[in-house]
């Protein structure tokens, strides 16, 4: 699955960025259905703990969606389910922190797993196939204008474009992660004795700064460990929709 790198003019350009946009799929994915898709890829967040029993179908949907063309799938792993018997292995407390930001801005309740939040402001709880897909082909057919993206060739910034910011403000987030499928065999918990499969696990989460509107070169976070990639991420900070993605390996 590919995603566009856009072209920034000026002096971004001068500096001489390198437009990359590419996301691995797990192999043995799934055919894409037919859609029209839009120039900005759509980025599907699922929020989801290897100790939870109802989060294994949610897995299988969104490693289903992560083939689709035009789509970013991030999986981050929480760790409130820590304390049924088994601690989460790729879980990091600011990524709970990241799904409890959601919920103020989605105005939930409570956060809960499986979720799934696309494009930062719409959600799917539990694993519902169906609904994510049909949720992914309104988000394809939504127009999007969003800033333009480009990487440094040096692969160590990354420059954003112009465009009209949000009026809660917007900044700019990396979000390193493993590409493909990983297999982790859960010795407690719920699912104790179980293999649980994970798509696009996520490492890290780093803000790099505020967006004005206007065209900025950002440092990304030191060099990636062999293995992994990054997103780039444009969002709202008030009600946290994500206005731009481009993704590098």
């Amino acid at each position: 699955m590919s995603v566009r790198g856009w072209v920034i003019a000026g002096t971004i350009v001068a500096g001489g960025l390198l437009s990359v946009g590419s996301v691995a799929q797990p192999a043995g994915a799934r055919p894409a259905p037919h859609r029209e898709v839009r120039e900005a890829p759509i980025v599907v967040e699922l929020f989801t703990a290897q100790g939870c029993a109802s989060c294994i179908e949610a897995n299988v949907a969104v490693e289903a969606a992560a083939a689709e063309p035009g789509v970013i799938a991030l999986t981050y792993g929480v760790d409130y389910w820590d304390y049924l018997g088994w601690s989460d292995t790729f879980a990091r407390p600011k990524f709970t922190e990241r799904q409890r930001a959601y919920r103020s801005a989605l105005r939930l309740r409570n956060v809960s797993t499986p979720q799934v939040v696309i494009g930062g402001y719409r959600q799917v709880s539990g694993a519902r196939a169906p609904e994510l897909e049909a949720v992914i082909s309104e988000e394809a057919a939504r127009p999007l204008y969003p800033p333009q993206i480009e990487f440094r060739a040096s692969g160590d910034a990354v420059g954003v474009g112009s465009g009209r910011v949000p009026a809660g403000g917007a900044e700019v987030l990396a979000v390193t992660y493993v590409p493909g499928s990983q297999v982790v065999d859960v010795a407690g918990g719920d699912n104790r004795g179980r293999s649980v499969r994970h798509v696009n696990v996520v490492r890290d989460i780093v803000r790099l700064g505020d967006w004005s509107g206007r065209p900025r070169l950002y440092q990304l976070p030191d060099a990636l460990q062999e293995g992994e990639a990054v997103v780039v991420l444009v969002q709202d900070k008030r009600d946290r929709r994500i206005i731009g993605a481009a993704a590098r390996d």
